[in-house]
């Protein structure tokens, strides 16, 4: 069972750059999009053998998440059940018979760590929202988690230390949830590795590499056993973020 997650930078745009190629290529069972920056109704990109569903931003243009799925699910769910933070069309859960898919794009805490609060604030309720699900049934979650979790995670660490995503407190975040008995799929099986999944637009950063590794696939430590491949498609193009990869025995 083959997993895919991107960030497409605004759905309309991507689609004018290869977008059905790259998902006919991936040939996944589970699609998921973050900011896919539209509303219902505003673009008709369907695929023969997927259902899809769509979580919108109250603010027109910005944010949301979407998945295509081969397999129809039990339930659907929009947000986490906090309304403050489920305005932004953030997160989109898929309740399948043995996990529930998590599809998330994290707030950003933007130039000078503007909104830092709010972030720790959705951490928070975000984690305790996954770690409920887990008490059920096994999670994956993916997205863009807006975090370079460890130095390895992005090309320039000395010079982002008190940026937006590379805080020690948006790090901390993710160690927590790490530590709440999920596992980060990709560094896992590639301790050593240095990859990234998404480059700035300015000063060239994709075509000399310097990126960050802010998409991930995080599986509940029941899953763990289950995975059988990972991959960042860092040869496709179209956003400034590229597509990860899990796969998992059925």
């Amino acid at each position: 069972m083959k997993l895919i997650s991107w960030n497409v930078n605004g759905l309309r745009a991507v689609a004018q750059k290869g977008f059905a190629d790259a998902f006919t290529a991936l040939d996944a069972d589970f699609f998921c999009l973050q900011e896919t920056k539209l509303q219902e109704g505003q673009i008709d990109l369907e695929f023969l053998g997927y259902q899809s569903f769509w979580n919108y931003a109250d603010k027109k243009g910005y944010s949301g998440t979407a998945v295509y799925t081969r397999h129809t699910p039990l339930s659907v769910t929009c947000g986490i059940g906090v309304d403050e933070h489920d305005h932004e069309g953030r997160v989109l859960t898929l309740e399948m018979p043995d996990f529930y898919l998590v599809n998330v794009y994290t707030p950003n805490s933007q130039d000078g760590l503007k909104r830092l609060d709010y972030r720790m604030q959705w951490e928070d309720a975000f984690r305790a929202y996954v770690c409920g699900l887990a008490t059920r049934k096994g999670v994956v979650i993916c997205g863009d988690m807006n975090v370079a979790h460890e130095e390895i995670d992005l090309k320039n660490p000395a010079t982002n230390h008190f940026n937006a995503g590379f805080s020690d407190e948006e790090r901390a975040k993710m160690t927590e949830l790490l530590s709440a008995g999920f596992r980060d799929s990709w560094r896992d099986a590639h301790p050593g590795e240095a990859k990234y999944s998404w480059w700035s637009y300015r000063m060239a950063a994709r075509e000399r590499n310097v990126g960050w590794r802010i998409d991930y696939f995080l599986v509940s430590d029941p899953l763990a056993p289950r995975i059988t491949g990972t991959d960042i498609h860092n040869e496709i193009f179209g956003s400034d973020h590229c597509p990860v990869e899990l796969v998992l025995s059925d």
